[in-house]
């Protein structure tokens, strides 16, 4: 009896070799989350690349030069409220100053954290600064420390007129949070004049910081947003985003090659879990010509996953859209060898085998005996709870001679 003319394996095997390598490749080290509903991809980012991006806006926008510009005196004086006590004590303070500056900022690490309210992320921006007094009670420069820190809130603000986007909000300095100390000790008289510079500086500086610092904060946030959309396309970030080991990208406009055609990427809505920003997105194919192929779309939102194993970030993408993507990178293929001149071992191992079988069939396959291999079907991804599989159905077909239009026998894989 001849071997059956077809025959289909129904178990999927794992991918080895260069299709491993072509998947990842394609997905450019993705992870795959199973959802039917939800967005196709969502770009999580943690609060490592959360304070980076704004760590560095903050830098870029010199957010440390507004701090050397407080103005103290003035503040102090506005911060007296018009309360006589409060009055006369910064007139005898102000007798006895020659200038006020802050000499000496940081900006220390920023933190982001999540907030006891659903959708919404706390951040802490601690500043310290030494401000030096002049005073012709003495020779040297009177200095002290102030430690202060800004809390801000991150939610998602949705909008009736256009899509929701990420705002930052309640920019705040509180007392509670700041602490004067003298940095030199000296003379009794003006050891007391430093007291009560401090004493105005209590109810001042907080309102004075948030008066000149949290426009700036607002400002470099909405820029830490935009670069959070902008497209990347290259194989580093460009300027002014943070030197980081761990680079991400968001295509959005401009499209991810995938030879043939592309893959676009452009948001679909803004979202807060624990402490990342999750950024829903949603896709379309490309063709070579730059046609739409396939839109993915979804206004259904489904509880997505936190970034895997504390990652700063990662890229997840829907079963379906994954799919799509390794069937653009591995497009339907055939390929025709003539076997004894190719593998010439294989094709003398095909024929003693079928000899063991039936040797009239064995003695069919000529000198030109010829392969062909096709693919039947694009790769499909299948996910489990241990991990991905990749499973593709191929076609082999066995040739008697390279003449032979109809197949000695086909084997399904």
């Amino acid at each position: 009896a001849l071997i059956p003319a077809t025959y289909f394996s129904s178990t999927p095997r794992k991918m080895s070799g260069p299709w491993i390598v072509t998947l990842l490749c394609g997905l450019l080290g993705a992870a795959l989350v199973q959802a039917n509903l939800g967005p196709p991809a969502v770009l999580n980012l943690g609060p490592e690349i959360i304070e980076k991006y704004l760590t560095q806006e903050l830098k870029n926008h010199d957010a440390t030069a507004i701090l050397h510009e407080l103005p103290l005196l003035s503040a102090m004086q506005d911060g007296s409220g018009g309360i006589p006590i409060l009055d006369n004590l910064m007139r005898s303070v102000l007798r006895y100053i020659i200038w006020m500056r802050v000499t000496s900022a940081n900006i220390l690490q920023l933190a982001v954290q999540p907030s006891t309210y659903d959708q919404e992320l706390v951040v802490r921006i601690p500043l310290n600064m030494v401000a030096g007094l002049n005073t012709p009670l003495i020779k040297t420069l009177v200095q002290f420390q102030m430690n202060t820190e800004i809390q801000a809130l991150i939610r998602v603000e949705k909008s009736k007129s256009g899509p929701a986007r990420l705002n930052l909000s309640d920019c705040s300095s509180s007392e509670n949070t700041l602490r004067l100390s003298l940095l030199n000790k000296l003379s009794f008289m003006v050891n007391s004049l430093a007291n009560n510079v401090m004493n105005l500086l209590v109810p001042a500086l907080p309102q004075m910081v948030k008066n000149h610092l949290c426009p700036v904060i607002q400002q470099a946030f909405d820029d830490t947003y935009s670069d959070f959309l902008k497209l990347a396309t290259e194989n580093h970030p460009t300027q002014p985003h943070p030197p980081t080991s761990q680079a991400f990208f968001l295509p959005r406009e401009a499209p991810v090659g995938l030879s043939p055609g592309a893959l676009t990427f452009d948001l679909l809505s803004p979202a807060i879990q624990d402490s990342n920003i999750m950024l829903n997105l949603k896709a379309k194919l490309l063709d070579s010509q730059a046609r739409v192929t396939n839109w993915f779309n979804s206004s259904v939102t489904s509880l997505m996953e936190t970034t895997p194993d504390g990652a700063p970030f990662s890229l997840l993408v829907r079963q379906d859209l994954v799919n799509a993507i390794v069937n653009t990178l591995v497009p339907k293929e055939e390929l025709v060898i003539l076997l004894r001149f190719v593998i010439p071992e294989i094709a003398r191992q095909l024929q003693a085998d079928i000899k063991e079988i039936n040797a009239e069939a064995a003695n069919r396959l000529g000198p030109t005996q010829m392969v062909k291999i096709a693919t039947y079907s694009g790769p499909q991804i299948v996910l489990n709870e241990d991990g991905a599989t990749a499973a593709q159905s191929i076609i082999l077909e066995v040739f008697p001679t390279n003449t032979d239009v109809r197949p000695f026998f086909s084997l399904g894989i």
